[in-house]
């Protein structure tokens, strides 16, 4: 089986992927218990993806019976970060610049076929509610878990996308990698609403990250913190050293502009990012500019309730009250 595992690490790594390495299928046992103890305590923010099943999502052999290894890939989304725009914009976080999980996809398509014609059954998971896939890295020892709940690859930091390839082929494990963090937890008083409540864990209803992709209005005790994120936030991983170490030593790809194309709206729906907007132009806008003042009034003669419920609260914000009796 080594032969075919060189065969396989081959052909991920050709096909695009940035570190390979391979974990039992067995159930995730303590992954499961966290994720039913910090959804009973609420700290998923009803978040569904892997809190919704938890038993399907810490268990491969629910999606390959048999299930005998986890090939797990990682595909970097490091890029370098463009300088400001002049006028006052909204960012996005990296991992929405494009669209990274389609490449990772494919290479570990790459995989999946390499062991199909093998005669193995192989799926693969990439963004995927119904496997946990930070675990399956951590097991596969692509690297450890970081006190910002990320999973850090040793000398390469954490700008990285997962997904896994459930096979019932028996293929040799990798050795755990062991914790990087040490005593260091510059990530915690980092994030910007305090989501890291204890090394490891997130607060999903403080998490401006999920905060920004969750249904409903944005919630009033965080508009200010969000500042000008339009769209996911970077926070807790740009204060991690491993990453601030790799951008000294290995200075990033330029980037294409950010389009948050690759982003998970809700329900596909692009009043949210709309909705993200109104918040971000009422940190950042300035009332007294023309273009701003037009889209204040746009926004508050939306038929939407809730994008002319942002657009008040963002008119009030630049001292434009006055719209509101307009």
């Amino acid at each position: 089986m080594s032969e075919l595992w060189e065969d396989l690490r081959a052909a991920g790594t050709e096909a695009g992927l940035d570190a390979v390495g391979v974990a039992r299928a067995e159930p995730f046992l303590e992954t499961r218990r966290h994720l039913v103890d910090r959804k009973a305590a609420g700290l998923h923010g009803g978040m569904h993806f892997t809190y919704g099943n938890p038993d399907r999502a810490t268990d491969p052999e629910a999606i390959v019976p048999g299930a005998r290894s986890l090939v797990v890939g990682a595909r970097s989304y490091r890029a370098e970060v463009p300088p400001p725009p002049p006028q006052p914009a909204g960012r996005v976080a990296r991992y929405s610049w494009r669209d990274h999980y389609g490449p990772l996809r494919q290479a570990l398509g790459a995989i999946a076929d390499r062991l199909r014609t093998e005669g193995y059954e192989a799926v693969v998971l990439v963004d995927d509610n119904r496997l946990v896939d930070r675990e399956a890295a951590v097991r596969a020892g692509l690297g450890w878990y970081g006190k910002n709940a990320n999973v850090l690859l040793p000398g390469r930091g954490s700008w990285f996308v997962l997904g896994s390839v459930v096979t019932d082929a028996v293929l040799p494990v990798a050795i755990p990698v062991a914790d990087g963090c040490g005593t260091c937890a510059r990530c915690l008083p980092a994030c910007p609403t305090g989501a890291l409540v204890a090394p490891g864990v997130l607060d999903a209803r403080r998490c401006l990250a999920h905060l920004l992709q969750a249904p409903g209005d944005f919630p009033l005790e965080f508009r200010e913190a969000l500042g000008d994120r339009l769209y996911g936030c970077d926070d807790c991983q740009e204060a991690c050293p491993p990453n601030r170490a790799v951008e000294r030593h290995d200075p990033p790809p330029a980037a294409a502009p950010a389009t948050a194309q690759g982003g998970d709206i809700p329900r596909r729906q692009p009043r949210y990012l709309r909705r993200n907007a109104l918040v971000v132009l009422g940190n950042v806008g300035d009332g007294s500019d023309h273009e701003v003042e037009a889209a204040l009034r746009r926004a508050l003669g939306d038929p939407d309730p809730m994008l002319r419920s942002h657009a008040a609260w963002a008119a009030e914000r630049l001292g434009r009250s006055d719209l509101l009796a307009s």
